[in-house]
């Protein structure tokens, strides 16, 4: 059985016996998901990779749609959800946190699996592992025990996708012109190499990691996406420019340009506007392939916040004094919208735009009942029936309102979406209160709802309600 570099597992429940002592991976991923196809070939490669080593690790993969139970069991929300297993511990997994690449997997699991840093006793060792790894960071101290070596050795151990080695050889030291003790990334980008020159503490070293790890400018694709949205830089800035472009060089030569003063707080991020898989993201910031080439940026905090240039010329001064407004706290959040339309208020189901939503749902003679949804989401489509009816129900009422909101179109500052469908209701009155409706999705549960004044099944907007069972939108992007 364990022959081959990478299991098919089609009971896993059988077979968990296999694995009682095993050190492995495991992908729980959907046949029709495209983000689990192109993890396929990475996660084959690594799986070889192993074996020409001889590892015990093993890594597998199983049909979590097939295996209803076992995705419940490990809480499986989206796909792929990678778990990792050592020791037979079945019942807490750790959850696999790096890139999509082999080199990540390859890198993370070393991780949970050895030393934090590799000792590296020769030049041989070094270079090799220089060699063969995007980035490597390598630690350069005459006494392994000092406290900036121990420092060093913190910060490895809290790392996942980068490789670290140590050293105190002299001849190491002589190799890479190192003449004290210090850390250097090197990497096969950029300045190809970064040298610390702050103080030795796992603080100080991780800052320093996280902001040169990754390139100046890096392309948006399946494989990058964890690293850019599970990095510490939040804020983003993005260039959708169709890669096939006669200007293409053009266009990026200036955006690498800006990018270069504003290392470790913005992360500049290319996007080719022509690929398939990523217009969702372009409808998310509101554009179409033809308004490309386009510049936007996205803080990604605990609320998303959009920004737009004033100007859409792709020069290196316009995106330096955008980013500059930015980093200043002086640019105004670009909010999306339709235009109102005609019938917006004729049908029983109203339709809200960010033009017309605050008066709407402020209005302090109505209660207001909102779903926000994305017109793709499998679980509004569901919820649709259910909130005609509701409306029809509510159709000749004084002061209740069922309205729906196509959030992917529209955008509220005092209102932010994390899911579809998200329900809030809006009680009538002058203090523009919010309560988040978390019941029963059923004509039955909303009319409680509503007839108790927005009590039964709600929650004060912010609290902690029910999970919310809707489609979360950075996973749906690609955003994790």
């Amino acid at each position: 059985m364990h022959s081959e570099p990478l299991l098919e597992i089609h009971i896993f429940s059988q077979l968990w016996s296999n694995f009682i002592s095993s050190i492995f991976l495991l992908v729980l991923d959907a046949p029709w998901c495209g983000h689990c196809k192109a993890l396929v070939p990475e996660y084959a490669k690594a799986a070889s990779m192993l074996k020409a080593d001889g590892s015990e690790i093993r890594l597998a993969k199983v049909d979590a749609t097939e295996e209803a139970d076992l995705a419940q069991e490990y809480g499986v929300r989206g796909y792929p959800t990678i778990k990792f297993f050592k020791g037979g511990d079945k019942e807490s997994p750790k959850e696999y946190s790096a890139g999509r690449q082999a080199d990540d997997i390859i890198n993370w699991l070393k991780k949970r699996t050895g030393p934090a840093a590799t000792t590296l006793g020769e030049v041989a060792q070094a270079e090799t592992m220089i060699a063969e790894n995007e980035v490597a960071v390598i630690g350069f101290f005459k006494d392994a025990e000092s406290e900036g070596a121990t420092a060093f050795l913190k910060a490895a151990e809290a790392v996942d996708d980068v490789p670290f080695g140590i050293t105190s050889n002299d001849a190491v030291f002589s190799k890479f012109e190192v003449s004290k003790d210090g850390v250097v990334l090197f990497k096969k980008f950029d300045e190809g190499r970064n040298t610390f020159d702050g103080e030795l503490s796992k603080t100080e070293l991780l800052a320093f990691i996280k902001a040169n790890q990754l390139p100046l400018v890096i392309e948006f694709t399946e494989q990058t996406a964890p690293k850019i949205f599970g990095g510490e830089i939040k804020s983003h800035i993005l260039m959708f420019v169709p890669k096939a472009a006669d200007d293409f060089n053009d266009k990026m030569a200036e955006f690498k340009k800006a990018s270069e003063g504003f290392k470790g707080k913005i992360l500049f991020i290319f996007i080719d506007s022509e690929v398939d898989d990523n217009q969702r993201i372009l409808e998310f910031f509101g554009l179409k392939k033809e308004e490309c080439p386009a510049i936007r940026l996205i803080t990604l905090e605990e609320e998303m916040t959009k920004y737009r240039p004033e100007s859409e010329a792709i020069t290196a001064d316009n995106i330096i004094a955008f980013c500059t407004l930015f980093t200043e706290g002086k640019l105004k959040p670009h909010l999306m919208s339709q235009d109102i339309p005609e019938d917006w208020d004729k049908n029983p189901v109203r339709v809200l735009v960010g033009k017309n939503f605050e008066e709407v749902v402020f209005d302090p003679k109505k209660n207001v009942f909102v779903e926000f949804y994305a017109p793709w989401c499998g679980h509004c489509k569901q919820l649709d029936p259910i909130w005609t009816k509701l409306g029809e129900k509510y159709q000749d009422s004084a002061d209740i309102v069922v309205a729906k909101m196509d959030s992917t179109a529209n955008e509220i500052e005092t209102v932010k979406v994390h899911s579809f469908p998200t329900l809030k209701f809006f009680p009538a009155g002058d203090e523009h209160k919010v309560v988040d409706y978390n019941g029963e999705r059923t004509l039955e549960g909303f009319t409680k709802f509503l007839e108790s004044g927005g009590k039964d099944g709600g929650a004060p907007a912010g609290e902690e309600g029910e999970e919310d069972e809707g489609i979360d939108v950075s996973t749906h992007l690609g955003l994790v």
